[in-house]
């Protein structure tokens, strides 16, 4: 090996999923640094930084200990559920949540849901900025999966998740004295038992910024059928449908929808099929929205959809685009958006773009930006940014406040190994690192 041998990722230890849109923010751009985490072996929290003036890589270091991945009894090898999100609060302490995907009856009674496995963990850098040593505190439910940060101008955090397995509500705890305590977990998202069908009903939002201090959420509905039901005989599959939104005043504690009604919390699904519908998809399932608002606050939606056919999944879901005009939800028909997953922004001239990964011919697997202009009617692939053969990407929702040349975080996935590349893609590509330093699995594994 070359001494200074230079490759174009950052790490070869991420383990399964080792990101996705949905735990987020991945990574945070903060004071000329990003900082990104990502799931490692025996699915653990890592944690690595970029200084974009020395080009100096550090990490990935460890940041936490999950309690999945340690169970050699489980059938399915990787639960994928606790990747780590990422905070750094206002006094520079970089926050991590990670390990839950519902809690165990060991961790004691849900009284918001069901349980699963792990345990939901907060750990806190040792020092301010610093991700050399972390402490894991004791002071959010055991019982969360999917966490989701955001901080707010004055310094308050919000912590999203769903509170237990799939038949649990969506909750938020709230911090204000810099992640040290939280209050007890705030239901805004209600399931609850079918009298149609053998189900419950399930959701799965995406919470982000709006203006000031109004938090927006794109979400789907998860019919969350028995395993056993009349109704499909296929049992519980990951079926979800229809796009929802709605915002959240931090400042007044009101929920409304698009038309500023007023909102009962915990929603219900016959009160978001009411107020907060975006789209009826019909038959179609849909997988992971995301959302941005404009300067005149109007919403705009991506959302994955794709045709049931009859199958435990759905066929190939292709991006979808919504947007609020003012007067209705307008969905932007023969887009030209591919078969992807990935996150949208608004460029400060209101231009919508995706930021997608997707598996293009030959099993070439791509990530690439897609431009749909002012307009969104149309969109055109106009960069590709990472690219590479008999692969496919696991690819994080956009870092916060991202520098230009650091983005996104991918995860490569190859056929026979359940390890993955890490790879800090911006609008150069990739950020290379040199190898020796990258080819850290060695090491993290023991």
């Amino acid at each position: 090996m070359k001494q200074n041998e230079m490759v174009d990722f950052f790490a070869d230890n991420g383990y399964g999923n080792a990101v996705a849109v949905v735990q987020h923010p991945a990574g945070i751009y903060h004071d000329g640094i990003t900082y990104v985490c990502y799931q490692g072996p025996k699915e653990d929290p890592y944690v690595a930084s970029y200084n974009h003036e020395t080009k100096e890589w550090k990490g990935p270091f460890k940041a936490g200990v999950s309690e999945m991945g340690k169970d050699p009894t489980r059938k399915k090898k990787i639960d994928n559920h606790g990747k780590p999100s990422i905070l750094i609060d206002d006094e520079g302490y970089i926050h991590i949540a990670f390990g839950g995907h519902g809690g165990m009856r060991k961790h004691g009674e849900n009284l918001l849901g069901n349980h699963h496995y792990g345990k939901n963990l907060h750990a806190v850098s040792k020092k301010p900025l610093d991700i050399s040593n972390w402490e894991t505190l004791d002071n959010i439910s055991p019982f969360g999966t999917y966490n989701q940060w955001i901080k707010m101008d004055n310094g308050n955090i919000y912590l999203f998740y769903r509170h237990g397995a799939h038949r649990s509500n969506w909750v938020y705890q709230l911090s204000t004295d810099h992640g040290r305590t939280f209050s007890e977990p705030v239901s805004f998202l209600k399931h609850k038992r079918r009298t149609d069908i053998e189900a419950e009903d399930s959701w799965y939002p995406w919470v982000t910024r709006g203006l000031g201090d109004d938090l927006i959420v794109a979400f789907d509905y998860h019919i969350c059928r028995d395993r056993n039901n009349t109704q499909d005989e296929r049992g519980h599959i990951p079926e979800r449908h229809n796009v929802y939104y709605m915002v959240f005043n931090t400042k007044t504690g009101e929920w409304k929808n698009v038309r500023n009604e007023r909102l009962p919390i915990p929603l219900t699904k016959e009160v978001a099929d009411e107020k907060t519908l975006v789209a009826n998809t019909g038959k179609d399932w849909t997988f992971q929205g995301t959302a941005k608002v404009d300067a005149n606050g109007n919403p705009h939606i991506g959302m994955t959809m794709g045709p049931d056919v009859g199958k435990n999944t759905s066929g190939p879901k292709r991006m979808g685009y919504f947007k609020w005009n003012g007067k209705e939800w307008i969905q932007a028909q023969d887009s030209g958006l591919p078969v992807g997953n990935g996150d949208m922004e608004l460029t400060p001239s209101n231009e919508i773009q995706f930021y997608l990964a997707e598996q293009i011919a030959g099993g070439t697997g791509e990530v690439a930006l897609w431009d749909g202009g002012v307009n969104g009617e149309t969109f055109q692939k106009t960069k590709i940014l990472l690219t590479k053969p008999n692969a496919n990407f696991a690819i994080s929702a956009l870092i916060e406040n991202p520098h230009p040349d650091a983005r996104l975080i991918v995860a490569e996935r190859k056929p026979g190994t359940d390890y993955r590349k890490m790879y800090l893609l911006g609008d150069n590509g990739p950020i290379p690192r040199v190898k020796k330093e990258a080819n850290v699995l060695e090491k993290s594994i023991k």
